[in-house]
């Protein structure tokens, strides 16, 4: 009966001390869950703020091809070929700086996309879907800015005639 007694005590150790070890590794794991989890939410919440920027950069780009198509127009108009020229190359870089703008705007929202597919929670959801507003806001910049420029070079060309 001793010996049975004495078995029983070791195996209770032994497993005192394999739950003492299962515990060890769970609290491991979960700090590693947590920085995990908060890296990817600070991952979401920048690439949501560079979505923004980007949309941002690509309305102030679609503004430039903007007053640049109506410079080309104007020195069109007065017969300043030169001025034309110069406002349709401005016009055409301000068109591909919103594109550029717009690219990064995606990337950024491709970026909290993954986010989110990696955690569930409510901050990375709606960081992704503000950046998938932004991308397209930037998008709408973008193809402006592109209108913009055709009718800065279109104007740049009537100058020449």
């Amino acid at each position: 009966m001793n010996d049975e007694l004495v078995t029983i005590r070791q195996e209770l150790a032994n497993f005192g001390a394999e739950l003492a070890e299962l515990r060890q590794g769970y609290v491991a794991a979960n700090a590693r869950y947590v920085e995990a989890l908060t890296s990817l939410n600070e991952l979401a919440l920048f690439s949501s703020e560079a979505a923004k920027r980007a949309t941002k950069s690509a309305e102030k780009s679609a503004l430039a091809a903007q007053s640049a198509s109506l410079a080309a127009s104007e020195a069109a108009a007065h017969s300043v070929v030169a001025a034309a020229d110069t406002a349709a190359e401005a016009a055409q870089a301000a068109a591909e700086a919103a594109v550029e703008a717009a690219a990064a705007a995606a990337a950024a929202a491709s970026a909290a996309a993954a986010s989110v597919a990696h955690q569930a929670e409510e901050t990375s959801v709606r960081a992704s879907a503000e950046a998938a507003a932004a991308t397209k806001t930037a998008t709408e910049a973008a193809a402006v800015a592109v209108k913009m420029s055709a009718l800065a070079a279109e104007a740049a060309r009537a100058a020449k005639k």
